[in-house]
């Protein structure tokens, strides 16, 4: 018997540290080769690091929330077998030895998991020629099963996972087997939280993640400009589409925002940009595709999926996209594909748009567009007041590299292009 020391494998290109966000097996744990041992997360991606063998975890290295370097030692697993004596993982791929951004490690605290923009599995490669002959057979882990997204809001909640009745797919449990769960407790207990209990939550994972890209992008000299946008022909042409192509995905206002800045964007190719304030000397970076970051809210925080080359696309196909990559925002299913690579973003707060906001640049692009909410509203038209259906914008631009007379003519054209909406097509 030997003990396989296993070492933080390198879990994307250019990663040199990863933030450790829970462990799912315990020291004296008997694991497989399909057991997922740890989550980590870079970058918004959430990571499954796998057992490359079966045995039994003897030691874990680190804490939820700490930083780890790729290469150092994370795990160990005690197997069996004389030709395992003195078994220790290779040194993992070379990584960029560019520095990374430093974040502090907050204080220990109980496993948790963010929502993943990207679940990746990884295995460790296996040791020696006949490895692969000798390896076992995947098999399912008895573990309880769940997405990233699930773990974070169990842990919040301080629900154990193992004691909550799955209904998905193999066994795993999803977010509405924490609501029956919840429900049926409380119904069950009656209990209530004492009044004047304070609760204190750590900052880890994906919420630290999000703060600090957050402060990053705060830094960023702000020029938001704001302006209103006749919308009564466009929600009628909208109404039109559902009627003549029931059989289509519905068209919301985004799908048409989106193709407004695809032709826009195509005039002022700055703004479809992203600026590395940190190169020497500073670099603004125009492209030709566009892949318009979806800001969405999620169970646990604000996610940004990207539907790319919305250029190539016509309005169902928009509309089926923001859909499908919204969708796996929320239930933490998105690829690392479909995570990174914005080129400008659009944020809307739907029915709670409100009247302005100042939406927060998605470091490193240049540009942020907000959607407020739509509402009738009286309107002189030179001869009398008449209900119309009115929609503020609210966008914002990194002034260090757009002016303001570029960005008032960048919304002056999208709303000129909402408000007569053929213009959209020829």
């Amino acid at each position: 018997m030997s003990v396989r020391t296993v070492r933080l494998p390198d879990v994307g290109e250019g990663i040199a540290e990863a933030e450790l966000v829970s462990w799912l097996v315990s020291v004296g744990d008997a694991v497989t080769s399909d057991t997922v041992i740890a989550e980590v997360l870079t970058d918004k991606a959430t990571v499954e690091i796998y057992a490359p063998v079966a045995g039994t975890v003897t030691f874990v290295r680190g804490a939820p929330g700490d930083v780890l370097a790729v290469g150092s030692d994370f795990f160990g697993i005690e197997v069996g077998g004389s030709d395992s004596a003195g078994v220790e993982e290779p040194e993992p791929p070379a990584v960029s030895t560019a520095p990374a951004t430093a974040i502090e490690s907050a204080p220990v605290a109980p496993p948790a998991a963010p929502v993943a923009d990207d679940v990746v599995r990884v295995d460790e490669p296996a040791i020696g020629a006949d490895d692969d002959d000798e390896r076992p057979r995947p098999v399912r882990s008895t573990a309880t099963t769940a997405a990233p997204a699930v773990r974070e809001r169990a842990r919040a909640l301080g629900i154990e996972l193992g004691r909550v009745a799955p209904s998905g797919p193999d066994g795993r449990v999803t977010h509405a087997d924490l609501d029956r769960h919840i429900a049926s407790t409380r119904t069950a207990s009656g209990a209530s939280v004492p009044s004047g209990e304070s609760v204190q939550i750590p900052l880890i994972g994906l919420r630290r993640r999000i703060a600090t890209r957050m402060t990053t992008a705060w830094r960023i000299p702000h020029i938001t400009y704001v302006d209103e946008i006749d919308m009564t022909a466009l929600e009628h042409l909208r109404h039109s589409l559902a009627s003549a192509h029931p059989d289509r995905p519905r068209v919301t206002v985004l799908p048409f925002v989106m193709r407004a800045i695809v032709v826009a964007v195509g005039e002022q190719p700055n703004l479809n940009a992203t600026f590395d304030d940190e190169a020497q000397p500073q670099v603004l970076t125009t492209h030709s595709a566009v892949h318009i970051g979806i800001a969405t809210q999620t169970p646990n925080g604000l996610i940004v999926p990207v539907v790319r080359d919305a250029q190539a696309m016509d309005l169902w196909t928009a509309a089926a996209e923001v859909a499908r990559v919204t969708t796996a925002a929320r239930e933490g299913t998105m690829t690392r594909e479909e995570s990174t690579g914005s080129t400008i973003t659009i944020t809307s707060l739907g029915a709670l748009g409100g009247l302005v906001t100042t939406p927060i640049i998605n470091h490193p692009e240049v540009a942020i567009v907000g959607i407020n909410k739509m509402q009738t509203r009286p309107v002189w038209d030179g001869a009398a007041f008449a209900p119309r259906t009115m929609m503020n914008m609210s966008s914002s631009f990194d002034h260090r590299v757009i002016d303001g007379w570029d960005a008032a003519t960048f919304i002056q054209r999208i709303k000129a292009l909402l408000e007569e909406p053929a213009l959209l097509f020829v």
